[in-house]
């Protein structure tokens, strides 16, 4: 399956769990551009169901900012996302502290 250019998530060993477009994947390497980091999330019990049907509580989520690019170490899991999620998972505001 090609993921360059698709809308993951992607979940790293050390960094957490990351939202946005491949852009390259080398080995457990990752760049990411557009990417929001998924602090906390609430009405999505994995990130398969994350993905798949995004989250059913977005006011209660606490996604960043998105970054114009980002290379992530140490990545152990990339999910596409599906329509429904891409759409879930954009309109949930920026977390601002």
């Amino acid at each position: 399956m090609e993921l360059i250019g698709r809308k993951c998530i992607v979940r790293s060993i050390d960094a957490g769990v990351f939202y946005g477009m491949i852009a390259e994947i080398d080995r457990t390497e990752v760049t990411m551009t557009n990417a929001r980091c998924l602090w906390y999330w609430e009405g999505a019990a994995s990130l398969n169901q994350l993905a798949n049907e995004g989250v059913k509580r977005p006011q209660n989520c606490k996604f960043t900012m998105a970054c114009n690019e980002i290379v992530i170490f140490g990545v152990c899991e990339i999910i596409p996302c599906t329509n429904k999620a891409i759409e879930c998972i954009e309109a949930v505001k920026e977390w601002i502290v």
